[in-house]
Formats: structure tokens, C-alpha cells, sequence
């Protein structure tokens, strides 16, 4: 049984700080105390400038405009960076300046994430916004050496996965390879600030996925999530199978926030996996959200990602999302790497560690403290961090010698 302790360190976001101008707290920057959720996403932003995702500038400058109390302002002002950024990438682009272009292209596609996020499902701009990010993210992963390939990954029923793959740039005629996923609200083309740009630092090609109830796999084919994700992931890992520049005895998989729970589950069942990360670890759905009313922050999202039409029935199917049962059937290394301040929930990393150890899995358990920060959910607050951690913990499992691989890099600025 939860205590008021444990729902009140679990439910964070939610809380309204005494200070309530703007500070640090040790989740990282709170720019809105009083309108927590708005802050929650701007940290979001503001984090992954250092990643590329951004510029510090410009992220405040929209903040400055931005009504807090108003979705259709959030959506306003990062549309508004977005447009200008996508506009001069086009404009550079056009005079080869290849290297500005990708850059604008990679800023675009984080601001345009932002601008899509607070907008009604079905609201026309909801669709239109995401394509452009989508055409930002196709920008800049054009102009990196080996070029992004933008691929469809066959799924059930004729249906497809959208992907975005990328080689890492080092020689080699098979490389391990990362599966990146969100979670609830992550995309395939967040992916990069929050997963795979430090994996292909260290020589770990990416393959970051749209999955059941995420991205343009919800929003163009209305594919909701699916409590046993070993499958939608095991059509990836066969996509990869065909590859001939894939060590397909070295495939991952990492899930951030509901992700982790989709990554862990897949770890389960899916035994090509040879390690599996929960960058945000989720052991069960209902832990978190079983008594979540109408007016949860996240409500809106949760329904139609589950695609139900209330929290009720919505909690009602979320009763399958549990490692309860699963865990113990994960073969290869799993990380749960998570923020020690993260505002949805910190009991639920402990809660996965504790009974993977319980049953036998080589479990390994990285919480963030304040003091290094990144104690926020997913590292949102330094983004950076958290990326350094899940790729070196991957490298060594996959036994790189970072050194040698720093010797061979054709590219050692990506």
C-alpha cells in the first residue's frame, strides 16, 4: 500500500512550490511554478538545446511570450522559433551552406515537438506540425556523414513503423546497433536528444522507432500501444536481420519513460535482444496512473495513445502494462537508469530493480542525484548526462574499446 510519502514523491509534478517566481529546484530550471506541467516541457526544451535541439536564446525568448495559463500560446511561440529556424535552414541549404542548414533543420524539429505537444488530438494543426518536425528531422539527418536513411519497418496487418536509421561513423562491416523508443509522449525524432547522439559517438548505430502509439505510427495509421511490445520490437530486430552493416549479435533496445517499460518488456521476450535500457523505468501502469481522473495533465495524451475514450477504460487496459510476472524472463544485462528527483515517479525504478535482483536478473540501478543533475525525468534537465551513462554502460557491455574507435572516426564532430 502506497503511503501519502510515496504518492507525494511520486506525483511531484503536480505540486505547487512555496517559491513561486522563477528557480532552480533539484529536478532542474522551474520556469512556471505555477503551472507545473508548462514547466515540466519547457525543462524538456530548454535541456535539449545542449544536445542540438535548440538554441538557450531562443527557447527563453519563446518562454518570454508565452502565457502560461494557455495552450494555444505555447503552441504560438514555438511555432514561431520553428518557422524561422525551418525557413533559414532552407535559405542555407539553398546556398550550401550545409552545415547551418542542418544544424536550423535540428532545431526546427525540437521546437516544432514543442509546438505540437499541448495541441487536441484531432485539431488539424496537430498533424500539420508533426510533418513538420518530421521534414526537419529529414533535414538535418541528410546532411550527416553516412546520411540518416528515413525507412518504413514492416508491421502486422499491412501497416508500417516509421524509422529513421543511422549508421555510426566509424569503418566497420557489421556495427551494434540501438533501438530508440519514447514512451507516452516521446517520438522517434526526440530520440536524437535523448538517446542515440551518444551512441553514435561511440560507434553503436541507431535505429530510432515510431512504435504502437507513438508518432506517425498513431498519428497517420491510429496504432495504439500494445502491452507486449516483444512483438513490435521483434519486427525491428528482423529489419535489422536483413542489414549487412548490422552485428545482429549486438542489437539493444532502449525505452524512455513508458518506454522503459516497453523496452524492458520486450527484453523479456524478445532474446535477440543482447541488453536492454529503461531510461526511466515504469514497472507497472496502474502504480502510476490507476486513480488518475479527467484532469490529469497527461489525460488527454494517455486516452489516445491507449485509444480509449476516458481514464477509466483507459486504466482498464493499462492493467496488461506490468513487469509482474515478465521480468524474470529477461536473459540479457538491463539498465534502469532514472532521475533520484524525477516529478512523475521514483518508486517505480526502485520497484523494477528490486524485484529484477529478486528473480535473477542482472539488473544494474543509476539514479541521479541533484547535485550532478539530470535528476529529472529522463534527464530532461541535462539530457547530456543521461546519454553519456546509457551509452557507456552499452559500449561496455558491448566490450568497445572507446579509444581504439576515437583512432578510426570519419566523422569525429558528429
Amino acid at each position: 500500500m502506497k503511503t501519502q510519502d510515496t504518492l507525494d514523491i511520486d506525483n511531484a509534478i503536480d505540486r505547487i512550490t512555496a517559491n513561486t517566481s522563477a528557480h532552480f529546484e533539484p529536478f532542474g530550471w522551474h520556469h512556471w511554478p505555477e503551472s507545473p506541467w508548462f514547466s515540466y516541457q519547457f525543462r524538456r526544451g530548454l535541456g535539449e538545446t545542449q544536445e542540438g535541439g535548440g538554441a538557450v536564446s531562443e527557447v527563453f525568448q519563446a518562454a518570454s511570450r508565452i502565457d502560461p495559463t494557455s495552450e494555444e500560446s505555447w503552441h504560438i511561440e514555438w511555432k514561431r522559433i520553428a518557422d524561422r529556424n525551418f525557413a533559414r535552414a532552407k535559405d542555407e541549404e539553398s546556398k550550401g551552406h550545409v552545415k547551418t542548414a542542418m544544424n536550423c533543420f535540428m532545431r526546427a524539429a525540437d521546437y516544432y515537438r514543442q509546438a505540437e505537444f499541448f495541441l487536441q488530438p484531432h485539431d488539424p494543426r496537430r498533424l500539420e506540425t508533426f510533418t513538420k518536425m518530421e521534414h526537419s528531422s529529414h533535414g538535418f539527418l541528410k546532411f550527416l556523414n553516412p546520411p540518416g536513411e528515413v525507412i518504413e519497418i514492416p508491421y502486422e496487418n499491412g501497416a508500417h513503423l516509421p524509422a529513421y536509421f543511422v549508421r555510426a561513423p566509424f569503418p566497420g562491416a557489421k556495427l551494434p546497433v540501438l533501438i530508440c523508443m519514447g514512451g507516452l509522449d516521446s517520438i522517434k525524432d526526440e530520440m536524437w536528444f535523448m538517446q542515440a547522439h551518444g551512441c553514435l559517438q561511440r560507434g553503436i548505430s541507431v535505429l530510432m522507432i515510431d512504435g504502437p502509439g507513438q508518432g506517425g505510427a498513431l498519428r497517420r495509421q491510429g496504432l495504439v500501444n500494445r502491452p507486449d511490445t516483444e512483438v513490435p520490437i521483434g519486427y525491428c530486430i528482423d529489419y535489422l536481420e536483413t542489414r549487412s552493416d548490422v552485428d545482429t549479435s549486438k542489437i539493444a533496445v532502449c525505452g524512455s519513460s513508458l518506454g522503459g517499460y516497453y523496452a524492458a518488456r520486450a527484453g523479456c521476450y524478445e532474446h535477440r535482444l543482447a541488453a536492454c535500457i529503461s531510461h526511466g523505468a515504469v514497472f507497472a501502469i496502474t502504480d502510476m496512473w490507476g486513480n488518475a481522473s479527467e484532469d490529469h495533465g497527461l489525460a488527454t495524451h494517455i486516452k489516445w495513445v491507449f485509444g480509449k475514450d476516458s481514464m477509466k477504460t483507459s486504466m482498464e487496459k493499462a492493467k496488461e502494462f506490468t513487469l509482474d510476472g515478465h521480468l524474470e524472463n529477461m536473459k540479457c544485462p538491463y539498465l534502469v537508469m532514472h532521475g533520484g528527483h524525477d516529478v512523475l515517479t521514483v518508486t517505480q525504478a526502485k520497484k523494477v530493480y528490486d524485484y529484477g535482483i529478486s528473480k535473477g536478473v542482472k539488473c544494474t540501478l543509476r539514479l541521479l542525484d541533484e547535485e550532478e543533475t539530470g535528476a529529472e525525468h529522463c534527464q530532461h534537465d541535462n539530457p547530456t548526462i543521461g546519454q553519456e551513462i546509457l551509452a557507456d554502460w552499452l559500449s561496455d557491455q558491448f566490450k568497445i574499446d572507446q579509444r581504439a574507435l576515437l583512432k578510426q572516426s570519419f566523422n569525429p564532430l558528429i
